[in-house]
């Protein structure tokens, strides 16, 4: 396997791990209802970041539809958990998807 894909499926893992825990972390903050839709993109995020190291690690010939698809989920988790950065779990989860965006960037050009 290419240096280049072992790096950006870490990268996926990684935001992956984070995107789960940064769910399950704002269902235990006092105002549930206003962490909703970083829950929801976490969940989605985190699904979506798997499912994209799983194609590029098989070398699948979608692996680039599935990254464009990453990327774009990525930077809206990243901007929603932005919001929250005073949450750590959030500030983490933001920062890892932003890294992740930019690896799919990078690996579609």
């Amino acid at each position: 396997m290419k240096n280049q894909n072992k790096q950006l499926i870490a990268i996926l893992t990684e935001c992956a791990a984070l995107c789960n825990y940064c769910s399950t972390a704002c269902l235990d903050e006092k105002n549930v209802s206003m962490m909703a839709r970083c829950i929801k993109l976490d969940m989605d995020c985190a699904q979506l970041c798997e499912l994209t190291a799983a194609f590029v690690s098989r070398g699948s010939e979608h692996a680039k539809h599935v990254m464009k698809e990453c990327l774009e989920v990525c930077v809206k988790c990243a901007e929603e958990c932005g919001k929250h950065a005073d949450m750590e779990h959030c500030k983490e989860c933001a920062e890892a998807c932003r890294r992740c965006a930019e690896a799919c960037r990078t690996m579609l050009q």
